[in-house]
């Protein structure tokens, strides 16, 4: 029996045509009318559509919502299928272990079935969720990732330091293939600090000369705190001039401060889907991907459309995903806003500000929707004392929560306490406690050395 590599699945020249990056992404798509950009959608749609229809989980999941094959025709209909999250694919490995029933492997024949790339997810909000990828849906996710660190500025002389995890976790393997097989530059794979210690680290970027940093933003920044610790200059010991990561509400300009002047840039996207928006060098706002990527801003209760500006929920549909397993409007229950205005770089892709919180970590205090990363960006971009590392406490008294905002400084002076609750009542609506510590202090509680994201939000009971 013949067996289908991983090469021969996909054609990658069809694949850079259909998902241009570098110079080839603006000579596509500069000027292209929005019409015109819908038509490319659709098209990669229908496909992922015909597949997912052949999928129990999606026949159960639509079926169950009276929805008909025939009844979707186009992109403009996807408003007709339910949505779905993580815990609906929980929900189908614990009724069909250990992988659930949300891929199409058994569609095809034994000669024609592609290999499986299996990963996980990090397991921060629970089980661990089983990432599944075919050849051609997992090397369109390295090519748009690779599109990403170009459009930021990474090249092939580059010595990129991936802060990444390994072992199951999705992330670093993905970056990895992403820089080797679309961008180039020598990648240090250190992973995260309890894959290679941080001082180990800071001096791995410092014997091989790392000038681009990749990875999670609340890390990141904790290295450079390292680095001074251990003496080193980052930015002159360490001539980082680049980092691309996801530095959801935290402070760019902080970041920049803390590595010598380095450029940084954010880009969003989850285990699932891969990147979906990032920034440019415009830097205004986050460019969708929406050749690759469609995307629903929703009300976090109701679900219904926001007007451009309103925070919502993110729903994803991946339009390349018509190999194992298709992504069809998929809640990260991550919360963004869509930004108004052109696109200054002459694409048709809409913009949105970038991670903005979680909406199953919201907090309801008094009426209003607190999210803890927006106190991290509030703190971080107005008062310079702070590294940008915090969390937030949440204790129930009375019948009713009160919450504290634990803040690293690098100096306790005479009302800065009183500043930064005062700067939080003013653009929240709402009194919010902080407690200042040293650096250093809230590592214990975040995880900022051994996960891959830092917790933020803490319930204890009074």
């Amino acid at each position: 029996m013949s067996i289908t590599s991983y090469f021969d699945a996909f054609d990658v020249k069809a694949l850079r045509r259909d998902f241009p990056l570098g110079e080839d992404l603006f000579t596509t798509y500069r000027g292209m009318s929005r019409d015109e950009l819908f038509a490319r959608q659709n098209a990669h749609f229908m496909k992922s559509l015909a597949f997912a229809w052949k999928i129990p989980f999606y026949q159960r999941l639509w079926g169950g919502a009276g929805v008909e094959a025939g009844d979707i025709k186009s992109l403009e209909d996807i408003e007709k299928l339910p949505i779905y999250s993580k815990s609906h694919l929980m929900e189908s490995v614990e009724a069909n272990p250990p992988l659930g029933d949300f891929d199409g492997l058994d569609t095809y024949s034994d000669d024609e079935r592609p290999p499986l790339i299996f990963q996980t997810t990090s397991g921060t909000t629970g089980r661990p969720q089983p990432l599944l990828f075919g050849p051609k849906s997992r090397e369109a996710q390295n090519l748009l990732l690779g599109r990403v660190y170009a459009l930021q500025g990474m090249t092939n002389r580059d010595v990129i330091h991936s802060v990444y995890g390994h072992g199951m976790v999705n992330g670093g393997h993905y970056a990895r293939e992403a820089v080797t097989h679309w961008v180039g530059g020598q990648m240090l794979t250190a992973g995260t600090g309890i894959e290679t210690r941080s001082i180990n680290q800071v001096n791995l970027m410092r014997d091989f000369g790392a000038t681009v940093i990749i990875g999670f933003g609340d890390y990141i920044n904790r290295l450079s705190e390292v680095a001074r610790e251990a003496g080193l200059e980052p930015g002159k010991d360490i001539p980082v001039r680049l980092i691309c990561g996801h530095m959801g509400v935290e402070s760019t300009a902080t970041m920049s401060r803390a590595w010598g002047g380095a450029e940084v840039f954010d880009w969003y996207g989850v285990g699932d889907t891969g990147a979906i928006a990032a920034q440019g060098p415009d830097r205004d706002g986050l460019h969708v991907l929406e050749d690759a990527q469609y995307i629903e801003i929703l009300d976090v209760d109701d679900n219904t459309p926001v007007a451009t500006g309103e925070i919502g929920n993110m729903v994803c549909t991946c339009l390349y995903k018509d190999d194992v397993f298709p992504i069809i409007r998929f809640n990260t229950h991550d919360v963004s806003r869509y930004l108004p205005g052109e696109n200054q770089l002459g694409l048709p892709f809409q913009r949105i500000a970038g991670f903005l919180g979680r909406s199953d970590n919201m907090v309801k205090l008094r009426g209003i929707n607190v999210y803890p990363q927006g106190i991290g960006t509030i703190l971080s971009t107005q008062f310079d004392a702070t590294n940008g590392e915090y969390y937030c406490r949440v204790t129930r008294a009375s019948g009713r929560d009160e919450m504290t905002a634990v803040v690293e400084v690098r100096e306790k002076t005479d009302g800065l306490a009183h500043a930064m609750e005062d700067k939080l009542r003013t653009q929240l609506g709402i009194s919010i406690t902080v407690e200042l510590v040293n650096p250093g202090e809230t590592a214990e509680t975040t995880g900022v050395e051994v996960r891959q994201k830092a917790t933020r939000l803490v319930e204890v009971s009074a």
